[in-house]
């Protein structure tokens, strides 16, 4: 069996609203494989971006406990947790938030730069990844000069560029025609198939959650197992 890349357990989250709690998340508990491909599901507001941004260090729970490979996301400072997720966690989310005066190649390299890599090996590595996602003939150009389709595929390889050990995704079909987020899901398949990194997806799209190894339902702040054929 694969080894566990990202854990957690007992995570609980709620909000105040009108003076009352709202509970979102409740007791949840989770594991995932390295090279794992999960989707997890539910209604609009059912908490599933709540969810990953625990799981990312993004939002802190109330309680529970979050572990990527090995190591505490909470149990640390915000220096440390920054480091944790710069180098074992990659975000994608529906729109692609990449850095607008920087071309595709430079906004790809950016996390490796970060991270103190050479500029000549983070270069070397961002060519790499966004020729393995179709746009070696789009490698200076802006996101402005780039369709939404190839704007979600700069953010994939960015998000793969440090070779994470789990890639959380937000939507990251949910501003794609249905033939774009096609060409991205087929993307998505083909790197799991050659990269050991796990892919967490919250979806809407069940088309896409099918696509998954494995598929969890958020309902009423519960995680459970989801039939989605």
């Amino acid at each position: 069996m694969n080894k566990a890349v990202l854990t957690c357990q007992g995570i609980d989250k709620s909000y105040q609203e009108a003076g009352q709690p709202i509970h979102i998340l409740k007791s949840i508990d989770l594991t995932v494989a390295s090279g794992e491909r999960l989707a997890i599901v539910g209604s609009s507001g059912s908490g599933k971006s709540t969810l990953l941004n625990i799981l990312g260090g993004l939002d802190k729970p109330d309680a529970g406990e979050v572990q990527v490979a090995g190591q505490s996301l909470y149990g640390v400072n915000e220096r440390q947790r920054s480091s944790l997720r710069n180098h074992q966690l990659g975000f994608v989310y529906q729109f692609h938030h990449l850095l607008h005066e920087f071309s595709a190649l430079e906004n790809v390299a950016m996390p490796l730069l970060i991270a103190g890599e050479a500029s000549g090996r983070a270069a070397e590595r961002a060519v790499e990844l966004l020729e393995r996602v179709g746009l070696q003939h789009r490698l200076r150009h802006k996101p402005a000069q780039l369709s939404g389709g190839e704007r979600q595929r700069v953010a994939i390889a960015r998000a793969l560029v440090n070779e994470p050990a789990c890639v959380l995704m937000d939507e990251p079909t949910g501003n794609l025609d249905r033939h774009t987020a096609e060409d991205v899901q087929n993307y998505l398949n083909e790197l799991n198939a050659t990269l050991d990194t796990a892919f967490v997806i919250v979806t809407h799209d069940m088309q896409l959650a099918g696509q998954m190894e494995r598929a969890l339902e958020l309902v009423d702040g519960v995680l459970s197992e989801c039939r989605t054929a």
